[in-house]
């Protein structure tokens, strides 16, 4: 079992208690013979996201799962426009069912929203492997994210009597609800018994803190380092915390992008005005060849013919003589004429090379400048206020791939878009080491599964891509479909065939049941 001593105060057990305890009283009747809330919706619009919208006849009250790894979170958004195109429907079974309770699980990070007919639905909020399952009768039929195990929970004990308190060496053992900011609360007071109940009753009835520590965002039950916002409502709460959290991991993720960008030009312009400053130096030193022709119009007697050198005295420096080469195949004026081209080419080469120099000198400066603004921003608006341009730019770049690109157990899947795009992905973005997928004996979309250096492509990543090929095609509503699976190296495209049209050479072929990427 995933252990409950993370960080992250918005899947800790205490702020849970807390939802499961506001969401039983949103959703279920009240005394007062209101008839509560019934599910009518459940639907998945992005991978690892899934959505929940009930209704008393009255209003909608949605609760949203982002169960990706770097933010796991429940949120309860107002409203919630769904998604004409990619967005499919999940959990059949419990639509149109009424609501009948919220059991929080003790001392677990998982709560059900139990439904009519034995129904619930089962948020398992462990970090990276949070999940949501659906139950009937307390055991599992279904579960949203299938790369995780689909345990059933259950309840767990803490002994809260002093006697246990003083035989446990280490409390933070004892007491594993608390997770690590309590514990850096209360620090050396850890040991102590009041200030352990002290925390315990400000945890079962806290207020709502959205703190800034050095390096995150945080949601906390405890007023930790510098408060940002305070919250009477757990709904409200987490609400916030999220926008807060999605502004400031983009804000990080474009400004790292844009920072080793920006890192990595002034790396190749540093460079390259070290090589061109080296090869002017070179040639400035070596300025020879119009001397060497003057020197040869002044002795053109005294050259004879068929030597392929001639020793000179150097009246550019007097006392010296001077060996220069001299081609058989041409008169000494027309050797002359040779270094005085070579002199007239490399004060050509000269000039544009300083050119070089000073346009690349003012592109490093700028470079640096942008560089100085980036590592200032101190957030999103000011980020993309330095760099009006960055945003128009990734969205272009995206636009223009021939692709989808999804993710599966750190594998990634592209997906072509149409005909031309399928030749486009298959001829030009694949490397012979990738697995290409195809539908058999029906049109769809060309599917790469892309190679990665040392990783054996695992039976489940083939199987998931091979399904998504499928998704991806006319057979998409069948039950069972056909797929071409082969390294892509045995893929090859006839001259004139139409777009999207290829010959496979080697093909194996499995049957899977066609899934969206974000099933």
């Amino acid at each position: 079992m995933d252990s409950p001593s993370r960080s992250e105060v918005h899947n800790n057990y205490y702020f849970l208690r807390q939802i499961s305890a506001r969401l039983n009283e949103k959703l279920v009747g009240l005394p007062t013979g209101q008839a509560g809330f019934t599910l009518v919706s459940c639907f998945s619009q992005n991978r690892d996201e899934i959505v929940f919208e009930f209704n008393d006849a009255k209003d909608s009250f949605f609760i949203k799962g982002d169960l990706q790894g770097d933010l796991s979170c429940l949120t309860f958004p107002e409203t919630f426009r769904r998604a004409k195109k990619n967005s499919i429907d999940l959990f059949d079974e419990v639509i149109m069912k009424k609501v009948t309770g919220v059991r929080q699980f003790l001392n677990e990070r998982s709560f059900v929203i139990n439904l009519e007919e034995g129904l619930g639905v089962l948020f398992k909020m462990h970090g990276n492997k949070a999940n949501v399952l659906l139950v009937r009768n307390d055991e599992v039929i279904r579960v949203f994210r299938n790369n995780l195990s689909g345990e059933m929970e259950t309840d767990r004990s803490i002994d809260w009597s002093r006697e246990a308190f003083e035989k446990e060496i280490n409390p933070e053992k004892l007491y594993f609800t608390f997770g690590k900011p309590v514990w850096t609360y209360l620090g050396e007071r850890k040991h102590e018994w009041e200030a352990i109940q002290k925390v315990k009753a400000s945890l079962e009835d806290p207020s709502y803190y959205i703190v800034r520590t050095d390096k995150k965002i945080l949601l906390s039950l405890l007023p930790l380092e510098t408060i940002v916002e305070k919250f009477t409502d757990p709904f409200r709460a987490v609400n916030s915390f999220y926008s807060l959290c999605v502004s400031e991991n983009a804000f990080i993720r474009e400004r790292n992008v844009i920072l080793t960008r920006l890192r990595t030009d002034i790396g190749q312009t540093t460079s390259w005005l070290a090589k061109t400053n080296a090869k002017l130096d070179e040639l400035r030193g070596d300025e020879h060849y119009k001397a060497w022709g003057d020197l040869i119009m002044a002795n053109l007697h005294n050259i004879e013919a068929g030597k392929d050198s001639v020793q000179l005295e150097d009246f550019y420096n007097p006392g010296h003589s001077i060996t220069i080469k001299i081609d058989t195949r041409l008169s000494p004026q027309k050797n002359a004429e040779r270094y005085y081209r070579k002199g007239k080419n490399q004060q050509i080469e000269i000039g544009k090379l300083t050119e070089g120099v000073r346009n690349k000198s003012a592109t490093l400066s700028k470079l640096e400048s942008d560089l100085a603004r980036g590592e200032d921003a101190k957030d999103l608006r000011s980020l993309r206020g330095a760099f009006p341009d960055f945003q128009t730019k990734q969205s272009s770049q995206a636009a223009s791939l021939p692709f989808r690109e999804f993710e599966y157990k750190g594998f990634k899947i592209w997906v072509g878009k149409d005909a031309k795009s399928n030749d486009e992905l298959t001829l030009k973005y694949s490397y012979k080491e990738d697995l290409w997928f195809h539908v058999r004996d029906d049109s769809g979309s060309h599917v790469l599964l892309k190679h990665r250096a040392g990783k054996p492509f695992p039976k489940d990543v083939i199987d998931h891509a091979a399904s998504i090929a499928g998704f991806f095609s006319k057979r998409k509503t069948e039950a069972l479909c056909a797929v071409i699976v082969t390294p892509k190296k045995f893929v090859r495209k006839r001259k004139g065939d139409p777009a999207g049209a290829v010959v496979v050479e080697r093909e194996d072929v499995i049957l899977v049941e066609p899934k969206s990427p974000q099933t």
